[in-house]
């Protein structure tokens, strides 16, 4: 595997219109505004897989996240960014995406668009030793719930309130 550091991310303006590729690790050092793929995945019960970053991730590093996913690499569509973000951290493929809304989030360390996608799955999954270090399915709220005593990833949470408060799970 190379190093996620030489990925070629697509970089975007404000507006989410194409302008560049750049290295991830330019991405990172120059707070550029990327693309990225958030998938809620849900089993049959309506639980939600949240997993546990491991410490080596560039940004978030041992954080709980709510959605798999990732940047979208340069000349990629959101979709099969998703697709290929499913496949690598937990093993799950041919799953069907749900595209549900766009969002941009920026904090001191991050500048991003997000297409949020959901998929029902129930594993057994196969996480990605070098990006997931656990993860568990658990009711939504129990998921809003830890994360007043746990880390989770801040533009994740975002996505998980706005699905909870829109969106039907059913």
């Amino acid at each position: 595997m190379s190093s996620p550091g030489a990925e070629t991310v697509q970089i975007v303006d404000q507006d989410d219109r194409e302008i560049g590729a750049v290295s991830r690790a330019l991405m990172r050092e120059q707070r550029l505004i990327h693309r990225a793929c958030y998938i809620l995945v849900f089993n049959p019960a309506g639980e939600l897989f949240i997993q546990k970053r491991t410490m080596s991730k560039d940004i978030y590093p041992g954080y709980w996240d709510v959605a798999a996913g990732g940047v979208v690499l340069a000349g990629e569509s959101y979709e099969a960014a998703a697709k290929r973000e499913l496949a690598e951290e937990l093993g799950i493929s041919g799953a069907r995406l749900e595209p549900l809304f766009t969002q941009y989030y920026e904090d001191e360390s991050n500048r991003v668009w997000g297409c949020i996608f959901r998929c029902v799955a129930e594993g057994p999954f196969v996480l990605q030793a070098e990006e997931v270090e656990s993860g568990q399915f658990t009711a939504p709220a129990a998921a809003l719930e830890l994360s007043r005593t746990e880390p989770f990833t801040p533009d994740g949470l975002i996505v998980l309130r706005k699905v909870l408060a829109e969106l039907p799970l059913g």
